[in-house]
């Protein structure tokens, strides 16, 4: 291919990743759902972003590194406080047994449905095992299903991608040598891929425990070191042994985000954006490569397995695995409703079936076009009816606002008590002690101090938060917070006013929306209240009265609207008004 073929096939590739996914996200659908057929479209109406002629044999390397970074990223979001008890032994079965039992399924189906060689049905069956966060977070943010559930499935779908995709090396290797070795014998290179892969984990975390515990080299070198160690690592683990790099790559997540000494800058916005465009590039190239002769035949067999995959493996898996456990039926029967394939099957049929063809394996040609179909149908399949099923099995968290309230001091307490008493779970979090104290006083749930360090957009969503509102007397550190937590998936930030409209030493970095509308500030807020107002709660009808200010409509629903200074919410039936005004005659 020419420059200008390289660059046009680069920069559309990019380009249709980045718009598939805001796309996804202007439909509320998984992005996965527009990525493929994008993708496949793509591949089918142009040559130019065929990646196997943008990059040739680089290709292939590149997708093992950037799915090593995926699993990184991934794994920074598992809080092993977390799994305890029954989420623990289920996520374990989901595993142990979810594994074996798909791979065996999958493999006995796809030889005469796909009707390929055993070899190639083995290999297809391996690939198949894997789910991935990369299609399940998007999902579960999508669903909003009950903390114990996201829990579940999102440690299920981190963990099983390394799994598999050592699994599917494995496999691979045992396919094309022609080795007559037993079972032990593919399960002790099982166990030399997993040790390996440990190792290189031990390794990455030597190296990152004194550049980013001892060093403190901030936000930006910092999170350029935790890339550099995680593809070093990776590559140097798959050079050894292939798809090693991935259990490499998930344990230094699981280590960086869980032991206390490590000062990472974990959920480094750039980071964010990096692991989404990689997910995005992926799938458009990948897809890219299937073309529409090759799926042709397959559509009605692939149906097939998927549809035994899906409504009865997956089910079996999941109510084996939630024995003795204190699973609802519900959360049971969803367990049972998720189960879609991701990037590292689409990685793994991408890397293993061109070498199978180079040798001559029967089928081997249908491996990637028959997994492409796979993911296209389960993701399309669970992100359309997840969400109406985990409402049907009532596993969803209520749509009641669960407000973050940062600040102590008595005022914030004060209103905290009034959005409590009309029923919205409040949250709080302070740092000086006698504000700690002052909360826990009052009987309101006081969150764990490390709550703000770690909260990022992810970080607030694992605690079930909808709203941000950042209260305290220091308007730089609200704004800068604010500029921090804004945009992501736990909800709406805002940040009081500060006096005068003064905005502190960072006016650069201030973000979120301004509370309380133009004339009500913190100070005036402070000052009111030492002359005698109150907050008072009290249905809407009509205009607040004299004297009062607006502060928060609370719908019949119980969502959470506060009043900015460019927007009042209108007022809709059933609302509840959050006002500042005089205190009530009788209590003067």
């Amino acid at each position: 291919m020419t420059t200008d073929q390289i660059l046009t096939g680069l920069g559309l590739t990019v380009a249709l990743a980045v718009g598939s996914q805001v796309l996804g996200r202007g439909l509320r659908i998984p992005a996965l759902i527009v990525l493929l057929p994008v993708g496949f479209a793509a591949g089918w109406l142009t040559d130019d972003i065929n990646p196997n002629k943008l990059l040739g044999a680089t290709f292939q390397p590149l997708v093992s590194l950037a799915v090593a970074v995926i699993l990184y990223d991934a794994g920074l979001g598992l809080d092993l406080s977390k799994l305890t008890g029954h989420t623990r032994r289920v996520v374990v079965r989901l595993i142990a047994v979810g594994v074996p039992v798909t791979f065996v399924v999958a493999a006995l189906l796809a030889d005469p449905l796909l009707d390929m060689s055993s070899r190639s049905a083995v290999m297809i069956g391996a690939i198949l095992v894997v789910s991935g966060p990369t299609v399940v977070g998007p999902l579960l943010a999508i669903i909003r299903p009950t903390e114990r559930l996201r829990r579940i499935l999102a440690w299920e779908g981190s963990l099983i991608d390394p799994v598999g995709g050592l699994l599917g090396a494995v496999v691979f290797h045992a396919v094309t040598t022609n080795s007559n070795s037993g079972f032990l014998d593919q399960l002790g290179q099982f166990v030399v891929s997993l040790a390996i892969g440990a190792a290189g984990g031990l390794a990455g975390i030597a190296i990152l425990w004194p550049l980013l515990c001892k060093m403190r080299l901030g936000e930006v070198l910092g999170t350029s070191v935790q890339l550099a160690t995680v593809i070093l690592v990776a590559a140097i683990c798959d050079i050894i042994r292939d798809d090693s790099g991935l259990i490499a790559a998930i344990m230094m997540g699981l280590a960086v985000a869980n032991i206390k000494a490590f000062r990472a800058p974990t959920r480094r916005p750039f980071f964010e954006v990096l692991v989404q465009l990689m997910i995005g590039v992926l799938f458009i190239s990948i897809s890219a490569t299937v073309t529409p002769r090759s799926i042709q035949h397959l559509l009605l067999p692939t149906l097939g397995l998927v549809a035994v995959l899906v409504i009865v493996v997956r089910p079996v898996v999941a109510q084996a695995s939630a024995l003795r456990t204190d699973l609802s039926r519900g959360e049971r029967g969803f367990v049972g409703w998720m189960a879609p394939r991701g990037i590292v099957a689409a990685a793994t049929a991408s890397t293993f079936s061109a070498e199978m063809v180079a040798k001559g394996i029967g089928g081997a040609s249908k491996i990637l076009p028959a997994t492409f179909l796979v993911i296209v149908m389960t993701v399309t399949l669970y992100g359309l009816t997840a969400a109406p099923i985990a409402r049907r099995l009532s596993v969803t968290r209520p749509v009641v606002t669960r407000p973050l309230l940062v600040g102590g001091d008595p005022w914030v307490v004060d209103l905290a008590l009034r959005l409590k008493s009309i029923g919205l779970p409040v949250l709080m979090w302070a740092e000086p002690k006698h504000q700690r104290a002052r909360i826990a006083d009052a009987g309101l749930e006081l969150a764990p101090d490390e709550l703000i360090a770690d909260a990022t957009a992810e970080g607030a969503e694992l605690e079930g938060i909808t709203t941000i509102l950042l209260l305290t007397d220091e308007d730089g550190f609200n704004a800068f917070a604010a500029a921090q937590l804004q945009g992501g998936e736990g909800g709406r930030v805002y940040r009081v006013a500060p006096p005068g409209g003064f905005e502190g030493p960072v006016p650069v970095y201030a973000g979120g929306d301004v509370l309380f509308g133009p004339d009500v500030n913190r100070d005036t807020v402070v000052r009111r209240r030492d002359n005698g107002a109150e907050f008072v709660v009290a249905p809407a009808s009509g205009q607040p009265p004299p004297g009062h200010d607006l502060l928060f409509r609370v719908r019949a629903d119980g969502k959470l609207v506060p009043v900015t200074e460019n927007e009042t919410p209108q007022p809709e039936p059933g609302d509840t008004n959050v006002m500042l005004g005089p205190a009530p005659p009788a209590t003067r």
